[in-house]
C-alpha cells in the first residue's frame, strides 16, 4: 500500500475535483493557458473525465477530474480518488479543493485502495512502475485511512489466495497471527473434540483430506462492552455430494470471504483501539466429496440440541454457522455480527455490491444501512420473515437445513440461523458475495473486503 507524503505542497501538482454545474466557474479561476487548454479539449466536468493541463514547457501543471451532475465536491466518493491513484502518471500531488474532514479522510482512503495489485501468484512479477504520490489531504485521519486500506487489502488477499494455497489450516494461521500481534487468546478445535462440540462442523469437513476446525479468537477487555464476530470459512466449496456443475465451482475459493471480512474488521477494531472485548469465531472447513461425505437425508444433532435433517449438503455455510452462533449466543454478547457469502438467493435479489442484512431489530439494520451509505460501503436490509419459517421444518428432525420451496432462499437460511441465536438481543447476519465480476476504480475484479468499514463504524457508533 502507498502511503502520503506529509512535507510541504510546494512543488505537488494540484488536483481540482469539478461538477458539471461550477465547472465554467473552475475554469475561469485557473490560469489562461490552462483554461484555454480545458476548453479546448471539450472537458465539462462529466463523472470521471480526467483532463491533464500542461504548462509551457509541456509538464503536468494541473489536473481536472469531473464528479458529473453532482451539486458540490463534498459528493466526492472515494472511488473517485481511487480512479486517480490508479489513472495519474507519477508525480506529487496535492487536493487543491477544500474537503471536510470526513470527506478529506474517504479522499485519502480511496487514494489507498487504488494502489492495491495483487500479484503474488505471478512467476515473475514485473517491475512495478513509479507511482504518484499525494501530499496528505488537510483535515484528513491519516491512521484511518491506512489501517483501513491494510485491512482491506488483507481481506482482499485471503479471498484471492487460491484453494491449494489457503485451507482450514493457513486460515488458522492467519487467524492466530492476528491473534499474537495483538496480545489475545486463541483456541482451535478439530479432532475428536471437534465432533463432540461442534458436530456439524465435523460432519461438513469430514470427507476432506484437511481437517476441519472451530478458531475462537479473544481479546479481552474487562468490564467493556463485548462484540462476538462470527465468519464463514468454508475454504473450497464443492457442493458435497450435491456436487456443483463446473461453472458455479470456479469461484469456490471465495466461499471464506465472511472470514476474512470478519479478520479484517477485527483487525481495524484493535489497530484503532476500539474500546470493546472481541471475540471472533471461524469454522473453517472444505466441503469436499469422498467416503466419510456428509449424505442428503442424514440427520445431524447440532451443537445446540436441535436436530437437523440434510435436504441439501449444499447448503453447508449454514450448518457451520449454527453450530458457531450457538457458542456465541451462549455469552450473550452486546452486539453479535456473523457475516457470510451464503445464498445465491441474495445476489439474484440485489447484485454483488449490494449485500443482504437482516437483523434481530429492524432499526439496528437500518441502522447499518444508513451508515453504508455514508460511508461508500453499502447493504440492504432484508425482512426475517417470520411467514416462511414453517419451511425449514423436516418430517423427521426438529429442522431441515433447506426449504422445499424455490422462493425466498436468503430469508430462508436467516431463519435457519436464527434458530441458533435465541438469547442475544443485538444480532445482524450479513449474507455478502466478496467478489468485484468486473475492474472499476479502486474494485479490480476479484476479492472485496464488504461491509467492513460499515460494521466498524457501526460498533464505534454504538459501543464508544
Amino acid at each position: 500500500m502507498q502511503s502520503f507524503l506529509t512535507g510541504p505542497e510546494d512543488g505537488a501538482v494540484p488536483i481540482w475535483l469539478a461538477t458539471e454545474s461550477a465547472c465554467a466557474g473552475l475554469l475561469q479561476s485557473l490560469p489562461l493557458q490552462q483554461a484555454v487548454w480545458a476548453q479546448a479539449q471539450g472537458f465539462t466536468a462529466e463523472r470521471h473525465r480526467l483532463q491533464l493541463l500542461p504548462d509551457g514547457a509541456g509538464a503536468i501543471a494541473g489536473v481536472l477530474l469531473g464528479l458529473g451532475p453532482v451539486t458540490g465536491v463534498q459528493e466526492c466518493s472515494l472511488w473517485e480518488a481511487a480512479f486517480l491513484a490508479e489513472r495519474l502518471p507519477a508525480a506529487t500531488y496535492r487536493l487543491a479543493n477544500p474537503l471536510s474532514a470526513p470527506m478529506a479522510t474517504q479522499f485519502a482512503l480511496g487514494w489507498l485502495l487504488g494502489s492495491y495489485r495483487l500479484t503474488h501468484y505471478r512467476g515473475t512479477t514485473p517491475k512495478a512502475a513509479a507511482a504518484p504520490g499525494l501530499v496528505a489531504p488537510a483535515g484528513a485521519d491519516l491512521r484511518y485511512a491506512q489501517v483501513t486500506a491494510q485491512a482491506m487489502g488483507w481481506a482482499r488477499d485471503l479471498i484471492n489466495a487460491p484453494a491449494n494455497q489457503l485451507g482450514p489450516e493457513e486460515l488458522t494461521r492467519d487467524a492466530l497471527d492476528l491473534v499474537a500481534q495483538h496480545s489475545g487468546e486463541g483456541l482451535v478445535y478439530s479432532g475428536e473434540t471437534l465432533a463432540r462440540e461442534y458436530p456439524l462442523i465435523a460432519a461438513v469437513g469430514a470427507a476432506s483430506a484437511r481437517s476441519p476446525r472451530l478458531i475462537d479468537c479473544r481479546w479481552r477487555r474487562p468490564n467493556s462492552p463485548r462484540v462476538t464476530l462470527v465468519g464463514k470459512g468454508v475454504c473450497f466449496d464443492s457442493g458435497g455430494l450435491d456436487i456443483k456443475p463446473a461453472t458455479a465451482m470456479l469461484l469456490m475459493k471465495k466461499d471464506m470471504g465472511g472470514a476474512a471480512c470478519a479478520l479484517a474488521l477485527a483487525r481495524m477494531l484493535l489497530e484503532l483501539g476500539a474500546p470493546i472485548e472481541l471475540r471472533v469465531l471461524i469454522p473453517a472447513v472444505d466441503n469436499a466429496v469422498g467416503s466419510r461425505a456428509y449424505r442428503p437425508g442424514d440427520v445431524w444433532r447440532s451443537r445446540k440440541g436441535l436436530t437437523v435433517e440434510i435436504g441439501n449438503t449444499d447448503a453447508e455455510g449454514r450448518l457451520v454457522l449454527a453450530d458457531t452462533l450457538c457458542d456465541a449466543d451462549a455469552e450473550q454478547p452486546d452486539l453479535l455480527i456473523d457475516l457470510a457469502t451464503l445464498t445465491g438467493a441474495a445476489r439474484t435479489a440485489l447484485g454483488p455490491d449490494l449485500p443482504a442484512v437482516f437483523g434481530s431489530e429492524e432499526a439496528l439494520a437500518r441502522q447499518l444501512a444508513e451508515i453504508g451509505r455514508a460511508e461508500t460501503d453499502p447493504v440492504w436490509p432484508m425482512p426475517l420473515w417470520m411467514g416462511y419459517d414453517d419451511e425449514i421444518s423436516s418430517r423427521i428432525a426438529d429442522l431441515n437445513n433447506v426449504s422445499a420451496s424455490p422462493f425466498a432462499g436468503a430469508i430462508i437460511a436467516a431463519l435457519f440461523l436464527r434458530r441458533f441465536v435465541t438469547a442475544t438481543p443485538h444480532w445482524l447476519h450479513v449474507d455478502l458475495y466478496a467478489w468485484n465480476p468486473k475492474d472499476r476504480p479502486g474494485r479490480p475484479q476479484g476479492a472485496e473486503a464488504q461491509c467492513v468499514r460499515a460494521l466498524y463504524r457501526l460498533i464505534r457508533e454504538r459501543l464508544g
